[in-house]
Formats: C-alpha cells, structure tokens, sequence
C-alpha cells in the first residue's frame, strides 16, 4: 500500500518495482487529495488499484483507508517517493512478517542520504517502509487523526501490545526531501509540520 500526496513526478518509480513483485497479492495506492496527477499516473500503471481520497486526510487517515478497502492479512506500507528501493528491499521487509518470525518488520535507510539516513537512525520508529499483519494495524487506536505521526503512533502501539518488532536495514534507498518537492521554504514549513505532528503522538498517552 503506498500512500500519496502530490507524487505525480515520483510514483511511477516506486510502481516499477513492486508492480513486478509476485509476493505482493495487491497493490494498492491511496491518492490521498492530491491536487496533481498522482491518481492518474497511477492508474496507468498496470495491476495498480486505486483510491482517491476526495480532501487531503493527512497520512494516518489515507492509511486507514486502504487497509479499510483491503482484507490482506499482510499489510505492507511503502512511501510513494522513494529513491533506490529494489524487489530485495521489499522482501526483505516482507518475509519475516510471512514467515511469522516477526509481526512487524520497519525499514530503516542505510547508505543513502546522510541526512536521511540520521534522521532514522536516531528515530527509526517514523519510518514509512513497514510490513506487519493485519492484527497490529486493526487494534490501532485513531489512525486517522495522526496524520505524519501515523508511524511514531503505530510502532509505539506495537510496543505497547508486545508485538515483536524488528528493524530491517534497507541499504542504499533514501527519498525526496520537502526542500526538493516544495522548495526551500515552503519545505522547511511542511517539515516544521510534520514534526510537530510527530511531537503531538509522542506527547500524546498510549491509547488516547
């Protein structure tokens, strides 16, 4: 499931790897209000379905709506802007959870961008790249009200319900960075966002 805000010009790269993935039983895109062509180069991807949000939901509530439209018991969440991610990557998120070594498998860059790979190190639990069973997404307290603080939410509910969590090191992948999208300050404000978003979840008490 690849949830997506105005990735028109970077989506189809991340559709190019997965759409060839036989492990994958859908693939599934959440346009999540976008004011661009992000559906619609989507959908002419083929073995892609789409769900086009109508207003901008913010990344928890596009989450929970493709895993509301979705009966997999394995959900697997990539982020629509992704640089670098192979079929190897994707399995190697995947099929610890398949084999039921773990209930949730977080992707965290290495040998990318410096920044964005400090950026995960020092808090891994916002990555975007993750598979888990269905169970750890359906006990989620209010998914859609997190909007960016959808991951630090979800892998601290994990935490919380002793799910068994792994860190997976996805070497090499990075993602383009809110300056690049947005320009340098209109990206520094979305960033200032997301990170108060972030703050609000972590502020926020388990369960609330």
């Amino acid at each position: 499931m690849i949830p997506a805000y105005n990735e028109a010009p970077r989506i189809s790269r991340i559709l190019q790897v997965v759409t060839t993935l036989p492990q994958l039983g859908e693939i599934l895109v959440v346009d999540d209000g976008s004011a661009d062509d992000t559906a619609a180069v989507a959908r002419a991807v083929g073995g892609v379905r789409v769900i086009r949000l109508e207003t901008n939901q913010g990344k928890g509530g596009a989450m929970a709506a493709g895993v509301a439209a979705t009966d997999a018991s394995v959900l697997l969440f990539l982020d629509a802007d992704l640089v670098g991610l192979t079929q190897q990557h994707v399995l190697d998120l995947l099929n610890p959870v398949i084999a039921g070594e773990v209930d949730m498998s977080v992707g965290v860059f290495r040998g990318g961008r410096v920044f964005t790979d400090l950026a995960q190190v020092l808090v891994p639990y916002i990555s975007g790249q993750r598979a888990l069973i269905r169970e750890v997404f359906s006990t989620l307290p209010g998914p859609e009200q997190r909007r960016s603080g959808i991951e630090a939410h979800l892998t601290r509910h994990a935490r919380a319900s002793r799910y068994r969590v792994r860190h997976v090191a996805i070497e090499g992948v990075t993602h383009a960075m809110k300056e690049e999208k947005l320009g340098l300050a209109r990206g520094a404000v979305a960033r200032a966002r997301m990170y108060s978003e972030i703050i609000r979840v972590l502020l926020t008490p388990h369960g609330s």
